[in-house]
């Protein structure tokens, strides 16, 4: 994983999920990409996708249940895991909250 990015452009504003609990920021490559950079609370959550991503653990942990699966993973600072389009996942973030970069993929 790479500690920075270069020539991006970073979206200001935030966004927000589940009362603020889940918080992050959008950055933009020149050739169009984009990530998000953010910051979850202790809690449960759900969410959906449209395009596959790939979830980077900056810090933290959290438990992941991927859709179709009845599993659940945990995953810590260091190591990432692939959510395909059009489906839903599962976290369990433990106390401390989970730091993650998200890569949408096309």
């Amino acid at each position: 994983m790479s500690e920075t990015f270069e020539n991006v452009s970073v979206i200001k504003k935030a966004n927000v999920y589940f009362g603020g609990q889940v918080t992050s920021r959008t950055v933009q490559f020149a050739d169009g990409s984009k990530k998000t950079l953010g910051f979850m609370q202790a809690g449960d959550y759900e969410f959906g996708t449209e395009a596959p991503e790939v979830m980077e653990m900056l810090g933290g942990a959290m438990d992941v249940k991927l859709a179709g699966s009845e599993e659940w993973n945990t995953y810590v600072e260091g190591q990432s895991f692939k959510v395909e389009g059009n489906s839903k996942f599962s976290l369990k973030v433990p106390a401390g909250g989970a730091d993650y970069c998200c890569t949408y993929l096309s």
